[in-house]
């Protein structure tokens, strides 16, 4: 995750800063206190379709910390066992980018949090915590079980869920990921993170491995909770993606937005749908299929004559992408582009199918669109990704279509995992 900041004028009498959220793939890529943004209402789309028991309302608007281009849903989370013991928490941010359930956990309230188990390592009893890494910082927090329902899905299980610095004094001095601890609402611009791209766990195979856990895995094992040092976790403990877990429409989901004014929005809706092919609402429109990685990337992408990674990425609030022919903005707008009139770059993506097709994107100034200090979508902000490796196609890619995500079912004879558009 890599969060830029940046400072501007809202009606001329007062100043506001606005957290600036990018959600990039993790490596391997409220409820309680009574606040209107944590309670447990529902917020309502425009989409009719949201009020089918496979969708559930997405809304862009200023959130918890007025994050712009931040999508969020609402989840509800149960202890194991019980339909009592539970609550709804909203302003949660939709990624495709990431695998899993994360939340802050003082926005739990605490029976819940006490309801909710800490997974432990089998042979040793040692608590489970994971330190999951972002582009630019990292959440630290114990692995717990629980019951995860979106709109009218809810896991047939308990999954392993990450409950975001509920035990931050036992975070590791050194080799829990770099930039800055992301473990508050205020850090994260959210109440947490739902991420449900192609992968059905966060870290996969590697994180698995003995022989590289050592090195690479996000989990730790914290005897009595305590003197936490990497370990490897087995698929069945790691984070997992709710949507593989659910008892129908398992297999993937479509992220609908509403088209959004070239100069910005307020605010934007859209409706998160789950399965493709499953029901009458889900069934698959679109024009363009790629099959990816495992976790959605499309590596033989290219732009600008050089092959790059693309992904299509909810969670990244602008695109990101390198280009030294575009003006950066100045320290106010710092990491994003600030060309003097409205510009368009075109990257090639390329699917393992040998499916390619040119996916073109608008850019306007940061400074101009951000100049009425009142909007928080926008469909034409860019910035730099300080690589000339990846494209990032974040939410600005998304208003005005249709994106769907196919999760990778190989593991047990299905599917290829595959965008489309």
């Amino acid at each position: 995750m890599r969060t830029m900041q940046t400072t501007v004028n809202i009606k001329g009498w007062m100043q506001a800063a606005l957290a600036v959220l990018l959600t990039a793939t993790l490596v391997a890529c409220g409820g309680g206190g009574g606040s209107s943004d944590n309670s447990s209402s529902s917020s309502s789309s425009s989409n009719t379709s949201a009020t089918v028991s496979n969708t559930v309302p997405i809304t862009v608007g200023p959130g918890v910390s007025g994050v712009i281009n931040l999508p969020m849903v609402s989840v509800t989370i149960c202890a194991p066992g019980s339909t009592t013991n539970c609550q709804t928490i909203n302003n949660i941010q939709l990624d495709t980018g990431s695998f899993g359930l994360r939340v802050v956990s003082s926005v739990l309230n605490s029976t819940l949090l006490s309801g909710l188990p800490i997974s432990t390592i089998a042979s040793s009893g040692a608590q489970l915590a994971e330190c999951a890494t972002f582009a630019d910082g990292f959440t630290w927090g114990s692995v717990r079980t629980a019951t995860v329902t979106i709109g009218g899905e809810t896991t047939t299980t308990s999954i392993p869920v990450q409950t975001i610095g509920d035990n931050a004094n036992t975070m590791p001095t050194s080799g829990c990921g770099s930039g800055s601890a992301e473990n508050t609402v205020a850090d994260l611009g959210a109440n947490g993170i739902l991420g449900v791209g192609t992968a059905p766990t966060d870290c996969g195979a590697i994180c698995a491995d003995a022989s590289k856990a050592g090195t690479y895995s996000n989990y730790f094992a914290c005897p009595n909770g305590t003197s936490c040092t990497r370990t490897a976790v087995s698929l069945a403990q790691q984070v997992t993606n709710p949507v593989g877990k659910f008892q129908t429409d398992n297999n993937g989901l479509i992220v609908q937005m509403a088209p959004v004014s070239n100069t910005g929005a307020a605010s934007a809706t859209g409706t998160l749908v789950f399965g493709i092919g499953t029901q009458g609402n889900n069934q698959l429109a679109a024009s363009q299929v790629f099959t990816t990685d495992a976790f959605g990337d499309l590596n033989n992408s290219t732009f600008n004559g050089t092959t790059v990674t693309a992904f299509l990425d909810s969670g990244s609030n602008a695109y990101f992408f390198g280009d030294s022919t575009l003006t950066a903005c100045g320290s106010q707008y710092a990491g994003f582009y600030c060309p003097s009139s409205a510009q368009t770059r075109t990257v090639t993506l390329a699917g393992t199918n040998n499916v390619s097709a040119a996916a073109t994107v608008n850019i306007l100034s940061a400074q101009t669109l951000f100049a009425s200090g009142t909007s928080y979508a926008f469909n034409d902000l860019a910035g730099q990704l300080g690589t000339n490796t990846s494209f990032d196609l974040g939410l600005p890619f998304f208003y005005g279509r249709n994106v769907y995500y196919h999760l990778d079912q190989t593991a047990s004879g299905g599917a290829s995992p595959y965008v489309g558009f």
